[in-house]
């Protein structure tokens, strides 16, 4: 059922508890700053009195960036140059009359949107607008652009895409962690237990889209990747023509940026702890909504629960170990995803390793390698889908 206006107040409360602020009904806001219900869900005003983002830079990895849009300028840092190869590379995935650019920016402004009009009252303003964005056009393969970022000061990278394994996505994540870096990716938007990367990665965040009461999107892939939900439903978003555009988005994608904004928040205020650390502040402070108290925690759907970014920051949580209660690669990570099979999951238990999967006689190498091939292909294709309908996509 759609959540009208009037009821925001109330989902929010559902959302943060205590901690939400009351709307302040502000004149000069403008209806996709009115629309923008997760920035109430989460008390902003009053996280903002503990953390913005400020001196933390967020790498976001995706096809491109529209720089110019008036709720993100300033807020882009440089980014690598891959040349003009992988823009067009990008824009043979996207849908017609929809821009390259529009993903990765609508990611940006989640995550370090500013706004803009008196006070930045209008537009998307993001959840930790003091943050910087690292922007990092690399559309398919992600690996050389987790490593770019690792190596040019990212405190936390930003995937909202997800699809098959290609090479050294985790061994690229593996590094990244090794350097500090929290990692936060997409689970996808195929409501199926399809395992994608770089979300299947140890070490690496997942995450998927939660709407305004709290609810599971049934879009989301549920599956023991799933390690968090953040806001994914009826975003206001900073896509379209144009640098003054925005358009309403669901699915995984948006989740994440959520999630990335939420470590930005927490890697201002707590800069020395590490990516497991700074998992476990997320996680133990998570939230379910009343109808689901009671799981067994993590579950396919809902992992350990939505983000409740306030009490992130603000309870008095012990440091924990340096690995935190997410699983965390061992050695080298393709050994490690190796040991099991690396694109079906459990249902629940959280990234643990699988058996290998016996092959059975009777099929021949050259039928092994067509059907090889074939997956490839398919794997490819779904490599940047993160969401369905008027979606991130």
């Amino acid at each position: 059922m759609r959540v009208t206006r009037t009821l925001r107040a109330t989902v929010g409360a559902a959302l943060t508890g205590a901690l939400l602020i009351t709307a302040s009904g502000t004149a000069s806001a403008d209806q996709t700053r009115k629309d923008l219900w997760p920035l109430e869900a989460f008390g902003a005003e009053q996280l903002w009195q503990d953390a913005t983002g400020k001196g933390v830079k967020v790498a976001v990895i995706d096809g491109g960036f529209r720089k110019t849009h008036q709720d993100l300028k300033g807020q882009f840092l440089p980014g690598p140059d891959y040349g003009a190869a992988t823009q067009a590379e990008g824009a043979k995935h996207v849908k017609p009359g929809e821009d390259v650019r529009d993903h990765g920016t609508g990611m940006a402004a989640i995550i370090a949107g500013h706004g803009h009009g008196p006070g930045g009252s209008k537009g998307v303003k993001g959840l930790a607008p003091e943050a910087k964005i690292l922007p990092v056009p690399e559309y398919h393969n992600g690996a050389q652009g987790t490593r770019w970022a690792a190596d040019h000061g990212a405190d936390v990278i930003n995937m909202s895409y997800g699809g098959g394994r290609l090479g050294d996505d985790c061994e690229s994540v593996h590094y990244a962690l090794s350097k500090g870096v929290v990692v936060v990716a997409s689970v996808g938007n195929e409501g199926s237990t399809a395992r994608q990367y770089p979300s299947g990665c140890p070490g690496v965040i997942g995450v998927g889209a939660v709407d305004q009461y709290g609810k599971a999107s049934d879009a989301n892939n549920y599956n023991s990747d799933l390690d968090l939900l953040a806001p994914g439903m009826e975003i206001p978003a900073a896509t379209g023509k144009s640098d003054s555009s925005y358009q309403t988005r669901d699915g995984s994608s948006g989740a994440t940026a959520y999630v990335s904004a939420a470590a930005a928040l927490l890697k201002e205020k707590y800069p020395s702890l590490t990516p497991g650390q700074i998992a476990n502040r997320l996680v133990k402070t998570a939230g379910l909504p009343s109808d689901q108290k009671g799981l067994k925690l993590p579950d396919a759907h809902y992992g350990h629960g939505y983000i409740q970014p306030g009490p992130a920051l603000r309870k008095n949580i012990p440091a924990g170990s340096k690995e935190g209660p997410l699983p965390m690669p061992k050695g080298k990570a393709s050994a490690q995803l190796d040991a099991g099979a690396q694109d079906a999951d459990p249902p629940m238990g959280g990234k643990e390793m699988m058996n290998k999967a016996l092959v059975y006689g009777g099929i021949g190498i050259g039928v092994l390698v067509v059907v090889g091939a074939v997956v490839g292909i398919v794997l490819m294709s779904r490599r940047r889908k993160s969401a369905g309908g008027q979606t991130w996509s």
